[in-house]
């Protein structure tokens, strides 16, 4: 079965992409021998389908997962955020300050009620106010926040779904 349309400009990842995928999702660490194994293939073409899946963008890198807690960063807080849009760029402002603030670990523009979603984790509420007066109100265009502390961490996962039916087309362009 060949893998591209006929423009070249669409893929469709086969059940052994899809098994790739879903295997170094689980450990990004397997070795080669042990990931071809797993799904079905020898060696040498096991890994070039990972490379071929890290060129095409499936696989954007590898991380080790830490423990907040033994790290010093065990709050876990997110913080909605409403801007003053009376500017007319205050979308882009707002985007580039917040791309070199190492505290935040995401930051998402949601529809609803306010404009962004601010994930961050610090080491206790101290430092949690600290960093919402020296660092998040200083934002440009900051209008209104509301900050939701976790209690307890119920499920936390980065996992994305690799659906086992149908190929997974990759997007043209």
């Amino acid at each position: 079965m060949k893998n591209e349309d006929v423009t070249g400009s669409q893929r469709i990842l086969d059940r052994i992409d899809k098994n790739i995928l879903s295997e170094l999702q689980k450990d990004g660490r397997i070795s080669n021998a042990d990931l071809s194994k797993r799904v079905g293939l020898s060696a040498t073409p096991c890994l070039e389908r990972v490379r071929r899946l890290e060129r095409e963008g499936y696989i954007t890198g590898y991380k080790a997962i830490l423990n907040p807690a033994k790290l010093g960063a065990g709050l876990l807080v997110f913080v909605e955020i409403t801007l003053n849009k009376n500017q007319p760029d205050v979308f882009e402002q707002f985007n580039k300050a917040v791309q070199n603030l190492p505290d935040l670990q995401e930051c998402h523009l949601v529809s609803g009620n306010f404009d962004y979603l601010l994930k961050a984790r610090v080491s206790d509420m101290t430092a949690y106010r600290k960093l919402l007066s020296d660092t998040i109100l200083r934002l440009p265009c900051v209008n209104d926040t509301h900050t939701y502390v976790v209690m307890e961490e119920v499920k936390c996962t980065a996992d994305i779904i690799v659906k086992r039916g149908e190929g997974v087309s990759k997007p043209a362009g």
